[in-house]
């Protein structure tokens, strides 16, 4: 009796026949091309994750940021619950944050219209703060850093401020000298050199994102530019 079994119409040896169409024939693995695929998606997973992590420490603007008005608070930057972002900003810049029950750092690299803070340019600063025993207002470039100002001060305190009959406050500041408040800025700034104004707030209740809610902050309005 003859062998009428069934018999498959392709063998093993057919799924390497170059007549199959590409999607169904089989690839014989080459061990040296995976080897460099895989170092290749290594590599480049590596740059990926160093190239985010340098831009986001270079630009200096830590993490989980509260934003009122053009200000910006950072309240968990002197706590152990601060991100790695955050603490690597401030290592690298050498800045100790103050921790909640000291006070809050509280940061403006824009003007209240959204345009990038000039320290060429006057500004008028008016409003109110959080309630706090003292704070202080400082100039600084575009890295954080203190310049060198006409008068020599490097800030305004809230000790010896000028304020109306309701409790609010107005600060020019400027390169020159002004009547009232004056806030100097850097007496041979460039545009390029960046600016940000710094409000420190000590001893305030005002540590917490939470407590942070519905907090009035100082406008801050471009006067003019040469």
């Amino acid at each position: 009796m003859s062998d009428t079994g069934f018999r498959p119409a392709h063998g093993e040896a057919d799924w390497y026949d170059e007549r199959l169409p590409r999607a169904i024939r089989s690839h014989r693995g080459n061990p040296f091309r995976t080897l460099a695929t895989v170092t290749l998606v290594v590599v480049l997973a590596s740059l990926l994750g160093i190239s985010s992590a340098y831009l986001i420490i270079e630009r200096e603007q830590p993490l989980n940021a509260v934003t009122i008005g053009p200000w910006h608070a950072y309240p968990k930057a002197g706590t152990s619950e601060a991100d790695p972002y955050s603490v690597a900003i401030y290592t690298r810049g050498a800045v100790i944050p103050l921790a909640s029950g000291e006070g809050l750092a509280l940061v403006a690299r824009e003007d209240s219209n959204g345009h990038q803070l000039d320290p060429t340019c006057e500004y008028r600063i008016a409003g109110q703060t959080p309630s706090a025993r003292l704070w202080t207002m400082t100039p600084v470039d575009g890295h954080g850093h203190l310049v060198k100002t006409m008068s020599g001060r490097v800030n305004l305190a809230s000790d010896a401020l000028l304020r109306n009959a309701d409790g609010t406050f107005e600060i020019v500041a400027a390169t020159r000298p002004h009547s009232g408040n004056w806030l100097p800025l850097a007496s041979d700034a460039r545009a390029a050199d960046g600016l940000r104004f710094v409000l420190r707030v000590y001893d305030a209740p005002v540590t917490t994102g939470a407590a942070l809610d519905g907090v009035r902050m100082p406008t801050i309005d471009r006067l003019g530019c040469p």
